[in-house]
């Protein structure tokens, strides 16, 4: 993590998230950063949440993202899997909060029907295009996968990949050990073209 004036820049990892069609995917890539040193290539990065009618990646401290993920599953309990309803309470929580509000860390969560990115702040975004990207190389992940949705006919979770790899190619702090889930009418699944820890 650094701060610059005032802003959080998570300097960690890639998470990326794609929705065409009936279908969304989200992906993210294996290594864990301590300062300028990598620790760990192929962590896994993406929890399947809601008897997997819900898909969770995250960006930033592995304890606070635990902390959170656990947070927002409470959420979801409570409000009986709506992901949107869940979303909003965990912000409004996370902003008020002594304690949380020192979390570092961002989410992605998808559902058949939502995209959603939580931050600290007390934001809850759902992009227009269904694309998001979080942590140091979210942003070229995420400008590559706008490119592939407006110039192929590729997959959602062909999108992630591709547009990774491409993160990875110019984020030192992300990698090409990549874990990809997806959602569908036909509910959850992980991605073949990747590896995928549980």
């Amino acid at each position: 993590m650094m701060q610059t004036e005032g802003q959080t820049l998570i300097r960690s990892t890639t998470i990326l998230t794609v929705r065409r069609g009936d279908r969304v995917a989200i992906g993210g890539d294996g290594q864990v950063s301590l300062g300028e040193t990598t620790v760990k290539h192929d962590a896994c990065k993406i929890r399947t949440l809601a008897d997997g009618k819900v898909l969770c990646g995250f960006a930033g401290s592995a304890a606070d993202a635990f902390a959170l993920l656990e947070r927002f599953e409470t959420k979801l309990d409570q409000h009986k899997a709506n992901v949107r309803r869940a979303a909003i309470e965990l912000a409004k929580e996370w902003r008020t909060d002594r304690v949380l509000r020192r979390l570092e860390s961002l989410m992605i969560v998808v559902s058949q029907d939502a995209t959603l990115m939580i931050g600290g702040s007390g934001d809850v975004i759902e992009p227009t295009d269904g694309v998001i990207g979080i942590g140091s190389g979210g942003m070229y992940g995420a400008a590559a996968a706008r490119a592939l949705l407006a110039h192929t006919e590729l997959s959602p979770e062909a999108i992630v990949k591709h547009s990774l790899d491409i993160a990875a190619d110019i984020c030192v702090y992300s990698n090409r050990e990549i874990v990809i889930e997806t959602l569908s009418d036909a509910g959850t699944d992980a991605s073949t073209d990747c590896r995928a820890t549980r």
